[in-house]
């Protein structure tokens, strides 16, 4: 088969195309023929050598495929997935097969075509374990989002509608079209403006995509025993500080955040709620670029220099 892979830590440029082996199924083991993936920037970054994976290495945490060799119950079906070490610890979807543990498997909304399917993983699945499993996000809270209009923000955005939340959305650049409130950074200062939406009180919950200077930012936008999230993982500097007094007379709650952190099943059980969510509408994801697979060292050099907000798509086939 052909795969996508690197021998060397660097930019897109030491990714090449390869012929490789097709994967031998180990017991319980399923065969996915990849029907597209998306390219996230934490596969650009794993690339870069930012997750340490054993070299050589084919990257790529997010697919869509059909079942094509395991177990009777799931040959033939359509899947969707991201994760676990996928492109990072284990060789990953940017090749024409990957093998997936079956207990991994997830099947695909019927809706979503293979390409916008492929998008769905990462983004999405920060989103669900920030909101839904760690925070705890209830109908009728008030939620603020740091980096609102990137690929995380706008999946939480459409969670917390889905769960009856509202949302404040904070970012430098495009305007967030989703949110109910949206603050431009570079025209106002978050504590501020969120005070000034929230009449004071302050929001219950910060999902902080960005890190940084909005760290503590965030912070001091929470309402009292509000909880914050955070998720920024590729920070220049990731020290942050905070005023420690503020935070325990606050009686503030922080978390952090790490998918790559849960298990295959784990990740499976979120793609599996997630599903119901795009089936019944509540979630919904934007058709990507394109771009074959030939093409895959072009594509991933646009995500590396961000030279387009459209997300990338291998296709296979």
């Amino acid at each position: 088969m052909k795969a996508l892979r690197f021998h060397q830590f660097g930019n897109p440029s030491v990714l090449h195309i390869e012929e490789v082996p097709s994967p031998v199924l180990l017991e319980g083991e399923a065969l996915v023929q990849i029907k597209a993936s998306s390219i996230n920037p934490s596969d650009v970054g794993t690339v870069a050598g930012r997750f340490h994976s054993q070299l050589p290495m084919t990257p790529g945490r997010d697919y869509a495929g059909i079942v094509v060799e395991g177990g009777a119950a799931w040959k033939g079906k359509h899947v969707w997935g991201t994760g676990a070490g996928f492109g990072v610890l284990r060789p990953g979807a940017h090749a024409e097969f990957v093998a997936v543990p079956s207990a991994w498997l997830s099947e695909k909304p019927e809706g979503l075509s293979m390409e916008q399917a492929a998008l769905v993983g990462v983004p999405y699945l920060a989103a669900w374990r920030s909101l839904v499993d760690a925070g705890g996000l209830q109908r009728g809270e008030r939620l603020l989002i740091t980096g609102g209009s990137g690929a995380v923000g706008s999946a939480a955005t459409q969670i917390a509608h889905w769960k009856g939340a509202s949302v404040i959305a904070a970012d430098l650049r495009q305007r967030s079209q989703e949110a109910d409130v949206f603050i431009n950074l570079q025209e106002e200062d978050l504590v501020s403006a969120t005070q000034r939406v929230t009449g004071g009180k302050g929001v219950d919950i910060v999902l902080d995509t960005v890190g940084a200077d909005l760290f503590r930012s965030s912070l001091r936008s929470l309402r009292v025993g509000g909880r914050q999230i955070a998720i920024a993982n590729n920070v220049p500097d990731p020290e942050v500080h905070l005023n420690l007094t503020d935070f325990y007379h606050n009686q503030l709650h922080l978390i952090g955040i790490d998918t790559q952190k849960l298990s295959g099943p784990q990740i499976a059980g979120i793609m599996n709620q997630l599903r119901e969510g795009f089936q019944a509408r509540y979630l919904r994801v934007s058709q990507p670029e394109p771009n074959q697979f030939d093409d895959a060292v072009e594509a991933y050099t646009r995500v590396a220099e961000k030279k387009t907000r459209t997300k990338q798509a291998l296709i296979f086939g």
